[in-house]
């Protein structure tokens, strides 16, 4: 599958702005089932940008616009192949991939990935429903399966019950939300049952008669990592596994790791409208 990716953010300032320093997460990722084949980055006021690698892998972009302004454009295209094939499901959990689960190398490896954040953070009372829901939590290949679907049953997509900051604790008991809302339920529960699982942005293709939820801007899901076998994604926003309709941009421990664009500035306040395009080139 081959995609063209086009992504639009545009900054309305209040008032005119200056000394803006940004950094910018929108380039996708090459690894063993994605290839980056295009990428140019559009910046208006004019800037140029540098690149380096966080610690999770990510690429950044860093550019600084010194000059006042009152609005800035940063548009970014992309061409990108993926080649995946269904995976989780045909996973069966052998004594091997348990002895690697319950190894200390395997807990201590992964271990940015079984911690806590404040965006995942659950109260221990809303884990113990969840898990008593779902069963099986002892299976680290079953047990994520079962959990993002009663996750995707139990929360209706809402694009203004939440905000970028609501956690995870306070997006459950609203059974409403976005898909940074899943993922971060999700990822508390996998993590509070030692499973390693981190969050991750991307783009998600829905096509012209697809009921795939998540296209609007970038989209996050949560990649889980089996004993043996590597990270596999799940989408709990649509019950899915994460395969060729999901194009990866970053990844980390929740949202703030993986934020699309973030910024300093010295001025008012701002509005930002956000336009993503995603077409299938060739399948």
């Amino acid at each position: 599958m081959k995609y063209q990716i086009e992504h639009t953010n545009i900054f309305h300032y209040e008032n005119f702005v200056d000394q803006s320093m940004n950094h910018i997460r929108l380039k996708p990722r090459t690894d063993e089932c994605q290839r980056l084949l295009y990428y140019w980055t559009t910046i208006t006021p004019a800037s140029v940008t540098k690149e380096h690698t966080d610690l999770w892998g990510n690429n950044v972009e860093t550019f600084f616009i010194p000059e006042k302004h009152h609005h800035l454009t940063v548009t970014t295209n992309a061409t990108v192949s993926i080649q995946k094939s269904p995976l989780i499901h045909m996973i069966q959990y052998t004594d091997e991939m348990k002895e690697i689960f319950h190894s200390e190398l395997f807990k201590g490896h992964y271990l940015a990935y079984l911690n806590e954040t404040p965006y995942t953070f659950l109260y221990k009372s809303q884990i113990k429903d969840i898990v008593e829901a779902v069963g099986n939590p002892e299976d680290p290949v079953r047990f994520p399966i079962d959990l993002m679907a009663y996750i995707h049953q139990s929360v209706g997509y809402d694009t203004i019950a939440t905000h970028v900051n609501t956690k995870a604790y306070e997006s459950w008991p609203l059974k409403k939300g976005v898909c940074q809302d899943y993922a971060h339920v999700m990822l508390g529960v996998l993590r509070a049952q030692g499973i390693p699982a981190r969050y991750v942005s991307g783009y998600l293709y829905v096509g012209e008669s697809s009921a795939l939820i998540g296209d609007a801007a970038t989209h996050a899901w949560v990649e889980v990592m089996i004993p043996g076998i590597g990270w596999v994604g799940l989408d709990p926003t649509n019950n899915v596994e994460a395969l060729e309709n999901h194009i990866r941009i970053g990844t980390g421990r929740d949202y703030a790791d993986v934020s699309p664009l973030q910024g300093v500035y010295r001025g008012g306040k701002h509005t930002l409208d956000v336009k993503v395009s995603v077409k299938l080139l060739q399948q």
